[in-house]
């Protein structure tokens, strides 16, 4: 059995001369093999502690700009249109470094969703009510 790393990871850069909208995004995911499951807007400034899935995870922008960051590796940016593959126990912090909304689709294989937090939860799906009313930073 191979073990991946975060040197895994892996960003696709929008190859089209049209631009990405979120049809076209979730196409191209699909593409790749990855069932959606979820249509998320992060806010300006957003932190999600670090995470990991127990499955390669995909995530198609379709606005904004948001980093990803890996242990051992630069942070990763991604913006519309790009496909980031995040490989199965990778562990990852997402840190919106601007004051723009970015939304992405995010993926699996089954298209299902699972997560293991590895930090304190900030950020999480599941803490959204908090993060909208703006008790989480």
């Amino acid at each position: 059995m191979t073990t991946k790393s975060a040197h895994d990871v892996k960003v696709y850069k929008w190859p089209h001369k049209h631009a990405a909208t979120p049809a076209l995004v979730k196409a191209e995911m699909e593409r790749f093999g990855f069932g959606v499951y979820d249509l998320q807007t992060i806010e300006p400034w957003f932190v999600r502690a670090a995470h990991a899935h127990d499955y390669d995870e995909i995530r198609g922008a379709t606005a904004g700009v948001t980093t990803f960051h890996f242990e051992g590796l630069p942070p990763v940016t991604i913006e519309a249109g790009d496909i980031l593959l995040i490989p199965a126990g990778v562990s990852h912090e997402v840190i919106s470094h601007n004051g723009n909304p970015f939304t992405a689709y995010k993926g699996s294989t089954t298209g299902a969703r699972s997560v293991t937090e590895l930090g304190d939860g900030t950020g999480a799906t599941t803490d959204s009510a908090a993060t909208q009313s703006g008790r989480v930073k």
